[in-house]
């Protein structure tokens, strides 16, 4: 069973600490990570992705994973359509089927040729995730992938998140209680 640990965590930045002995262990299936804005949630996932070193403690079980992630800004090329954002990132293993369904499934059958320029924040959020939904991947880091989201959208993507997630870590960043519950997920607090 593939498992992510993080084992006594701490990180300051500028001599201020936001990460005070973090540790918890996620298993396949949703971890949703809480807390309030400013507690390191985004460094947390930093770290598991390789792109942040703790202070101290360590993370377990993360090296040598195909990651795949929404970062909170959305990262996308605005110059292209849905379909080329994800053509793009893709590459060869990009299957126009299963990426129309995804689309179709976040909202977003119908945005056609229109450019990423001209989608609205919610849009682009939905984008993001169905970008590192398609990648090929072990564990998937979402951080706030659902901010900007109207209750409907929010749950499709929750959804197809849960969908998504059968059997691989996901470690999912809310400020949402109403998300973990809906996702019947493991929660961390920090």
């Amino acid at each position: 069973m593939m498992e992510l640990r993080a084992e006594n965590i701490c990180k300051s930045f500028d001599g201020q600490q936001v990460l005070d002995h973090v540790s918890f262990t996620a298993g396949p299936g949703i971890t949703c990570i809480m807390g309030p804005s400013g507690r390191g949630k985004t460094t947390l996932i930093r770290m598991f992705l390789g792109l942040e070193v703790p202070d101290s403690g360590r993370v377990v079980g993360a090296e040598g994973l195909r990651w795949s992630a929404v970062f909170q800004e959305d990262r996308l090329l605005t110059s292209l359509t849905a379909a080329g954002n994800l053509r793009f990132v893709l590459g060869r293993n990009y299957d126009s089927r299963q990426a129309g369904a995804l689309l179709e499934e976040l909202g977003l059958g119908d945005v056609g040729d229109k450019r990423v320029r001209d989608f609205s924040g919610g849009m682009c959020r939905r984008l993001a995730l169905a970008r590192a939904l398609l990648s090929p991947f072990d564990a998937l880091a979402l951080d706030e992938p659902l901010a900007g989201l109207d209750p409907e959208n929010r749950r499709r993507a929750l959804e197809c998140i849960r969908r998504n997630a059968q059997g691989r870590p996901v470690l999912l960043v809310t400020h949402d209680e109403a998300d973990q519950a809906f996702l019947q997920a493991a929660a961390v607090w920090i």
